[in-house]
């Protein structure tokens, strides 16, 4: 049997590509918190295919469908979210593309407040709106196309653009102020950065990450029978992530989010200027399935009208490519 160059056995070698096809990272509910999971920027082989199962626990005052993070003062949300996915990594004018559909379902309740001051206690369930996501990298290295491409990738520093845009086809009720659908269009336009620090070998590995975006939303024109409109949502994500071995990694995290200030029927609620930390775990279980832990929770929130949220996401990927695949029923036959 060949050696594959670098002296690495076959064997090694195709775990160690394995390992690369699903280190995109977790798939993210955007409209959960408007948050990004480290290391799911990574660039990985072209063909790379990828379907998450997500399971995320909110608490706090604003609906966490919501990804204008609108804040009820006074309210309590506890909601679970679960999100399933698809993502698929090709490669468009020689440089890495990603496209990812995301479908959010789940349900909230709690007690609401109404523009007219109100309490109402509320409990809805369904599915939201499904989201389309687009990213190309345009600093960086060139596509992986091949093995021998992958075997030779390093990030160093890169840089990518990405567009988002939600569909307003989540189940919606115009009577109640609490809904998982937002019956409005809305997206994001950001660019995420990875900067690799030291050297990329798998269990030794080290990223410090960004994502500057910002939020763009249409009008709710049925909010109560009202108009419901947000500013733009400004937003900074970042990680520092490391390997801690070959197949467990860690990331402490950050956020800082400014803007998307409310108004309903020229009522003007107040914008955003908050931060919040966490941390992230994931464990690589095989080849192909990776498995992820995530907490989080803003830090400046002690006036009424801050914004509060305490999250929890665990999220189990799967990940595969054909050629992948086929090399390892080869490898064991």
């Amino acid at each position: 049997m060949n050696t594959v160059p670098g002296l690495l056995s076959r064997a090694v070698f195709l775990r160690w590509i394995a390992l690369a096809v699903v280190a995109l990272g977790a798939l993210c509910p955007l409209q959960a918190q408007s948050q990004v999971p480290p290391r799911f920027y990574w660039k990985t082989l072209s063909g790379t295919n990828a379907v998450p199962l997500i399971v995320t626990s909110m608490s706090g005052n604003t609906n966490p469908f919501d990804p204008a993070l609108t804040v009820t003062p006074g309210a309590d949300f506890e909601s679970t979210l679960v999100l399933a996915g698809y993502a698929h990594i090709f490669a468009l004018f020689d440089r890495a593309a990603m496209g990812a559909v995301l479908l959010p379902m789940g349900r909230i309740s709690g007690d609401v407040i109404t523009p007219g001051g109100v309490p109402v206690s509320q409990s809805v369930s369904g599915f939201g709106d499904p989201t389309v996501e687009f990213t190309l990298n345009v600093i960086g290295p060139k596509a992986q196309k091949n093995l021998q491409d992958v075997s030779r990738f390093e990030p160093g520093f890169s840089l990518d653009v990405l567009a988002d845009l939600a569909i307003p086809i989540g189940e919606y009720d115009s009577s109640q102020p609490l809904n998982i659908g937002q019956n409005r269009w809305y997206g994001r336009i950001g660019f995420p950065i990875v900067w690799q620090i030291g050297e990329w070998v798998p269990g030794r590995r080290t990223t410090l990450e960004f994502l500057p975006a910002v939020w763009l939303f249409g009008d709710n024109t049925d909010f109560l029978g009202q108009t419901l409109e947000a500013d733009p949502l400004y937003q900074i994500d970042a990680h520092l992530t490391r390997d801690f071995t070959a197949s467990l990694w860690g990331s402490l995290d950050a956020v800082y989010y400014n803007g998307g200030k409310t108004t309903i029927d020229g009522f003007e609620g107040s914008k955003l200027n908050n931060y919040g930390f966490g941390f992230t775990l994931g464990y690589q279980i095989n080849d192909n399935i990776g498995l992820t832990f995530s907490y989080k929770s803003t830090a400046s929130d002690q006036a009424p009208d801050d914004l509060q949220m305490d999250v929890i996401m665990i999220s189990l990927v799967s990940g595969w490519h054909p050629i992948i695949e086929g090399f390892k029923r080869l490898q064991s036959e």
